[in-house]
C-alpha cells in the first residue's frame, strides 16, 4: 500500500506531538506496574517492550500504554496525552507504602515516530527495544508493509537525520497497525479485547492480578465476548467516540453496534478508521456512522489474526 506523504523507498521520522510519557521511578516499580496493568512488568527482559490497558475494576480500559523500561528502577510509559492527567492521578491513589514515584515527564523527553523503507530487511520484532545514543526505541508492529519504531530522548535531542514524515502519515500507519491507542473518548467504553489486544500482544492471562482482571479473564475464556476492532474505511471525516449503526436499521429508537475508537485522514475524501463494533453487525452489514442513514463504512482485512475467545 502507498501511504500519503512517503515515498516506499526512504524512510521517514516525525515529532508525536499527541503522544505523552508518565515515568514510573523506585525500587517497586515493576511490581507497581505488574499489579495494575494487563502485562507483565515483573519478568520484562532489557530487550523487551509491552502494549499494556490500565483497566477500571470493571475490566473497561481508561488508558493504554506502550511501555519500556529505561533503567533497573525505572519505566517510561506512553500514553496519548488526552488521558494522562486522570490516569497519572488515578494510578497514584494506589501507590501507598510502595517505594515509587509517578510523574508526567512529557515536557523532558522527546517523542518521535520512525518508519523504514518498504523493502527493509531489519526483521525487528514487534514489542522489542534497542538502545543507540540517547534514544531508546521500541519496535511497534508493522503497518501497511512498513517496520516502525516509537523513539524516546531527552528534550533537545537531535532526531536522526531522517526526512521529515509528516504527521498525518504517521497517524494513517497507527490506524492501519490495528492497534489502537485509547484517547479520552473511549475512556472506560470497551474492555481490552473489544480492542483486539489479546491479539496484539496487550494482555498476559497467566500473570497476576490487576484492576479488572476478573472480568477480562471471564470475556476470554467463557465465550462472553461480543465486540472486535475492525478496520475500515469511509468518504466522510470520522472522530474517536462517534457511534456507528446497522445502516437501514429502522427501529423507532435505533441503538449504536459499535464506536470509533481511532481516526485518519488519507485524502480530504478518504478516511481510514478502527471501530469496536458488534461481531454480530460487522457480519450482517453494512454499518454507517452517525445514524442508520449515515455514511456507509468498507470493512478492511486487519493485518492480524484474531485470536479466538475460549
Amino acid at each position: 500500500m502507498i501511504i500519503q506523504g512517503m515515498n516506499p523507498s526512504t524512510e521517514g521520522i516525525c515529532t508525536l506531538s499527541h503522544l505523552g510519557v508518565i515515568r514510573a521511578s523506585g525500587p517497586d516499580a515493576a511490581k507497581f506496574l505488574h499489579s495494575q496493568l494487563t502485562q507483565d512488568f515483573l519478568l520484562i527482559r532489557p530487550h523487551e517492550a509491552r502494549l499494556a490497558a490500565y483497566c477500571s475494576p470493571k475490566g473497561r480500559v481508561l488508558a493504554s500504554f506502550f511501555g519500556v523500561q529505561r533503567a533497573a528502577d525505572e519505566f517510561l510509559l506512553v500514553c496519548h496525552q488526552t488521558v494522562l492527567a486522570a490516569t497519572l492521578k488515578r494510578l497514584k491513589m494506589f501507590v501507598l507504602r510502595a517505594k515509587l514515584t509517578l510523574e508526567d515527564v512529557s515536557s523532558a523527553l522527546l517523542v518521535c515516530g520512525r518508519v523504514y523503507p518498504q523493502d527493509s530487511t531489519r526483521g525487528a520484532a514487534a514489542w522489542t527495544r534497542e538502545a543507540d545514543g540517547d534514544w531508546l526505541w521500541i519496535n511497534l508492529p508493522d503497518a501497511a508493509g512498513r517496520h516502525r519504531a516509537l523513539g524516546l530522548a531527552p528534550a533537545g535531542t537531535p532526531c536522526p537525520p531522517l526526512p521529515a514524515l509528516p504527521l498525518a502519515t504517521w497517524l494513517q500507519l497507527e490506524v492501519l497497525s490495528g492497534v489502537a491507542t485509547v484517547q479520552a473518548e473511549l475512556v472506560d467504553a470497551l474492555v481490552p479485547q473489544m480492542l483486539n489486544y489479546e491479539s496484539v500482544g496487550g494482555v498476559n492471562f497467566k500473570k497476576g492480578c490487576y484492576p479488572g482482571q476478573e472480568v477480562v479473564a471471564r470475556s476470554q475464556f467463557r465465550g462472553t465476548l461480543k465486540r472486535r476492532t475492525f478496520l475500515v474505511r469511509c468518504e466522510q471525516s470520522l472522530k474517536p467516540g462517534d457511534e456507528v449503526f446497522s445502516a437501514g436499521d429502522n427501529a423507532a429508537d435505533p441503538q449504536a453496534c459499535g464506536l470509533v475508537v481511532q481516526t485518519a485522514c488519507v485524502t480530504e475524501g478518504q478516511h481510514l478508521a478502527l471501530v469496536a463494533m458488534q461481531i454480530a453487525a460487522a457480519e450482517a452489514g453494512p454499518v454507517s456512522v452517525h445514524s442508520p442513514a449515515g455514511p456507509v463504512l468498507t470493512l478492511l482485512d486487519l493485518p492480524y489474526v484474531l485470536l479466538d475467545d475460549v
